[in-house]
Formats: C-alpha cells, sequence, structure tokens
C-alpha cells in the first residue's frame, strides 16, 4: 500500500472496504500529518483520542458490514461549527471556554456517516477575513510557501481548512462560504472547494455571520470526493428555518457524464483591469478544454455585478452586527468585568473580545440599520441584491452553467493587505455575487501562476443544480490535470 497521505479520499474508502488498511491506521497517519505540518498553524484544537476512539469504531462497523459513506475518513472541522464537548470560539477570544453541549447538524451528519474527527482547524474571527489574518490563534499558513520565504497567505475565511488538506493533515475538511470562503482559500491552496445552493446545508450549531448569506461546504483534493463528502453534508433540517426540502441530484452519474451539448455562460463583466495575466489566461484555457470537450460557450453579461462588492459590504456587516449582539460576556464565552454597571460590563467585554476587523464589521453593520439609514443603505443593498439575483436567472435561462477566475490573484504574502480593508475586500470580487443570488459555485484548481503558485477556475450553476456544477467541474479537472504536492506537504516534512 502506497503511503496513506497519497489517498483521495474515494481510493481511501476503497481500501478501507477491502480491508487493505485499518481506520485506525489511516486516522494515525493523518493525526502524525498534523503533527509534521504544525507550523502551519492549521489546527486550533485537535482531538487525537477522539479520533482513535472514532476510528476504532469505523473498524468495527467496516468488519461488520454496517459502514457509512464515509466510513473511517479523517476530517478536520472549521472551528466554527459546534462540537459537542469539544471547545468551539470562531477563532475568536469572546469565545474562548465556550463547550458546546450540541453537535452542528452539519457534523453530525459526517459523524453518522462514519467521518472521524481530527480536530478544530483555524479560520478568521467570525469568518470575517480573507486571508485568515484575523483569527486570535494567528494566521494559518499556505502550505505552497516555500520553507524559510515568506509566508502566503492560506486564504480566508476558510483558511485552515484549505491549508490542512493542500497539506496532508487532514483528507477532507468542512468550511463555510458566506462571500467566498471556501472558493479563494481552495483556489489559493490548490484544492477543490464547494459551495452549495443556500439552504442546501443546515446552518444549525454553525456559528453565525450573515445569515442570508453563510452556508457550509466541503474541501477535498479532487472533485469526486467533493460529490461524496457534499452528499453527507446535504439535507434538510426542520431545525434551520432556511433548510431547502429539495431532493439532492444523482453526484454520481453527473461525475460520469459528459459535457458534450451544454452550454457554458462566459460573463463579460469578469473581465477586470489589472488582473493576473496567468489568470485571464488560464480562464481562456479553461473555455479552450471545454469547447474540446464538446460544449458551446455562450458571451453573457451579468451587468449589476460591478455592484456585488458594496452590496455585500453592507449586508453582511448589518447582519453580523445583529448576530454578533448576543455575545456580551453573560450567558457564555468571556467576561471582563469593569465599572459599576451593565452597560460598562457589556463594552468592556465586546472591546476586549472582538478583534479589530469584527469591530469595524460590527460599526458598519450598526450604521447601516441605524434609524434614518436603514432606507438608503440596508434597503437598498436588498433590492440591488435582487437585481443581480435576476441576471443570473436571466442567464441560466440561456446557459447550463457559468465559467470565471476564482480568484484576481494567486495567493499574496501574509501581512502585505492587513492594513488595507478595501484591498482585502476586493479579493472576493469573484465570489460574493454567487452568494447573494444564493446560487452553488466550486473552485477546482487548474493552472499555476508565473511564480509557480496555484490558480483555480470557477463554475457556477443554477441553484439546486449541483449536479451539473459537478459535471462541469469534473471536466475541467479531467483537462486540466492539475498536479503538484506543495513544499510544505506532510510527506516532505522532517
Amino acid at each position: 500500500m502506497e503511503n496513506y497521505l497519497n489517498l483521495t479520499a474515494t481510493q481511501a474508502r476503497t481500501a478501507l472496504q477491502k480491508k487493505e488498511i485499518s481506520a485506525t491506521e489511516l486516522t494515525q497517519a493523518y493525526i502524525a500529518a498534523a503533527e509534521a505540518t504544525k507550523s502551519l498553524n492549521n489546527y486550533v484544537c485537535m482531538t487525537a483520542d477522539k479520533a482513535l476512539e472514532m476510528a476504532a469504531n469505523s473498524d468495527k462497523r467496516i468488519a461488520d458490514g454496517s459502514a457509512g459513506s464515509l466510513e473511517g475518513l479523517p476530517i478536520g472541522v472549521k472551528d466554527l461549527f459546534c462540537t459537542a464537548g469539544v471547545e468551539t470560539t470562531a477563532c475568536s477570544a469572546i469565545l474562548k471556554g465556550f463547550v458546546p453541549a450540541y453537535e452542528s447538524t452539519v457534523t453530525s451528519q459526517l459523524w453518522r456517516d462514519g467521518a472521524v474527527m481530527l480536530g478544530k482547524l483555524n479560520c478568521d474571527e467570525f469568518a470575517m477575513g480573507s486571508a485568515n489574518e484575523t483569527s486570535v490563534f494567528g494566521p494559518a499558513v499556505n502550505p505552497w510557501s516555500a520553507n524559510g520565504e515568506v509566508d502566503l497567505a492560506a486564504g480566508g475565511s476558510s483558511g485552515g481548512s484549505a491549508s490542512s488538506v493542500a497539506a496532508g493533515s487532514a483528507l477532507m475538511a468542512t468550511g463555510t462560504d458566506t462571500g467566498g470562503s471556501i472558493r479563494q482559500p481552495a483556489a489559493f491552496c490548490g484544492v477543490v472547494g464547494m459551495k452549495p445552493t443556500y439552504g442546501r446545508c443546515s446552518r444549525w450549531g454553525i456559528v453565525a455571520f450573515a445569515s442570508s448569506l453563510d452556508q457550509a461546504g466541503p474541501f477535498t483534493r479532487d472533485v469526486a470526493d467533493s460529490a461524496l463528502m457534499f452528499a453527507s453534508m446535504a439535507g434538510h433540517d426542520a431545525k434551520d428555518s432556511t433548510s431547502a426540502d429539495a431532493v439532492l441530484p444523482d453526484l454520481q452519474t453527473a461525475l460520469q457524464a459528459s459535457v458534450k451539448g451544454m452550454k457554458i455562460g462566459i460573463p463579460k463583466e469578469y473581465v477586470m483591469d489589472g488582473m493576473d495575466e496567468a489568470i485571464t489566461a488560464l480562464w481562456q484555457q479553461g473555455q479552450e478544454w471545454l469547447v474540446e470537450a464538446g460544449a458551446e460557450l455562450v458571451p453573457i453579461s451579468l451587468p449589476h455585478t460591478r455592484y456585488a462588492l458594496p452590496t455585500y459590504y453592507i449586508i453582511a456587516p448589518a447582519e453580523a452586527s445583529s448576530n454578533l449582539a448576543r455575545y456580551d460576556g453573560v450567558r457564555y464565552g468571556a467576561r471582563v468585568e469593569a465599572g459599576q454597571s451593565l452597560d460598562d460590563m457589556y463594552e468592556a467585554t465586546r472591546a476586549a473580545g472582538f478583534g479589530d476587523e469584527v469591530q469595524r464589521r460590527i460599526m458598519i453593520g450598526t450604521y447601516a440599520l441605524s434609524a434614518g439609514y436603514y432606507d438608503a443603505y440596508y434597503l437598498k443593498a436588498q433590492q440591488v441584491r435582487r437585481l443581480i439575483k435576476n441576471d443570473f436567472d436571466e442567464a441560466f435561462d440561456k446557459v447550463d452553467a457559468i465559467l470565471t477566475p476564482a480568484t484576481p490573484s494567486a495567493a499574496f504574502p501574509l501581512g502585505v493587505k492587513q492594513d488595507d480593508p478595501i484591498t482585502m475586500y476586493l479579493n472576493d470580487v469573484f465570489t460574493v455575487p454567487a452568494n447573494l443570488a444564493g446560487i452553488p459555485g466550486i473552485s477546482v484548481p487548474a493552472g499555476f501562476s508565473q511564480t509557480g503558485l496555484p490558480l483555480g477556475l470557477q463554475v457556477l450553476s443554477g441553484a439546486f443544480r449541483e449536479d451539473t456544477l459537478y459535471k462541469v467541474a469534473a471536466c475541467l479537472e479531467k483537462q486540466a490535470g492539475f498536479t503538484g504536492q506543495p513544499p510544505r506537504h506532510a510527506l516532505a516534512a522532517g
């Protein structure tokens, strides 16, 4: 048997079923890999004992023929998902010490299907960021950073998830995507990151950022693994009022299907001044790959795309302002005793517990919701959001899927954009529209920058058409033949 860390989830599942390896052996290999890549700061909490206990139970189920679809596969969990008995902080000082008594719906479904929890993964504080630099635990590092040179951003907010899968310290990982927080770090780290249709995966038990935008999704090494993990994460949940009771399409058939005859939209608005030449070239190459596979390219227009970022940065902070009001030092998390009144304690706790970026977004959101400004900002942003969604609806009347770049650049050095919030926010320019429209999107690693860093292509499809999404993504993956192991992979450690 080859090194366990080289196996995709699909390959590992086959090896486990054939009893060529055990879940315990596979889990031990990943625990060792997490230790070997500790300098990447991916994990904020390892649960090795729990993982080995879960793996032992998986071995028993495999032996008695009752294995689930993810039986024995080691998974990392973004520290935004509540995990029963395991500290969940959203990488914020204000939630340090919070140990939930309950499990998020998404993770409970993963454990139901036999997955093994390796630990909690680093992310931006309350998922607010594009470089994983706002985490109270410090940034996750991109494994494509060469040792001894400048550390690169793993992307955000799910930086630890993308980095761990790329580095070989997690076979798969959960993430959340509010404005690109799965797809952007996946592109930066050279892995597959998928954001489902809004409502496809339950938000219950996930620490909220912006409730009308947040959606859970998988990080994996290839497209087939993504479909496997997504099928376990998805499903209707009565505990989430926004959960959709929609039948999941046949993803396995979609992975094998041809794109011949499909119409692929190419939006003119995604051509940006100053975009990395390598990304423009890769986008063109992606179009050629799809044509070679029998698809037809259709020029389309998404005219309100240019308003997507300002719209997002009104709606998301407004919802964050409301959601984060619950963190006041009274019921759980950190408390700073100060002054003589309850208001003094609130103020001191929130000032000490929230980082700069979270405070910035709370203030922006509170302003947008305040009397006299609600109609001018929040209500207007919701109206523009409808126009953005209408653009996509009209486009999907003409095309089956849309192809765009995933990011406007390759991974950048840590620290270079943190002092300029606007520059940082622009990282989400290609991903935010899908969240506002509620449609699914996937980033597939497809090439390299001029400096040898991974680049991703993004596929978008109509709501609840994840089968179409995976069909096109599988074609791109096959055509691209993306290979390459980051210099700071667990197999290269030591």
